[in-house]
């Protein structure tokens, strides 16, 4: 296998991850959200929440990554 192919694999896996653990993430799952209200109280992301927090940024982080390194392969 040539190194796009394997670039072009790899960003179509971090990108399926990455939507994923987005979708996952809830933002104002009470019941104000049903009415578009916001709530005023802040929390500290525990548990399963934080690690999907931070997983989604080193989803994101790798997957620009790939993006540039296949910019610069094709650039040659």
């Amino acid at each position: 296998m040539n190194l796009p192919k394997i670039l072009s694999i790899t960003q179509i896996v971090l990108s399926s991850l990455l939507v994923v653990s987005i979708l996952l993430q809830q933002r104002g799952a009470g019941s104000s959200a049903i009415t578009g209200g916001t709530s005023a109280s802040y929390y500290t992301k525990r548990g399963f929440e934080k690690i999907l927090f931070i997983s989604t940024i080193v989803l994101a982080i790798l997957f620009l990554l790939a993006a540039v390194g296949s910019m610069l392969i094709a650039a040659k």
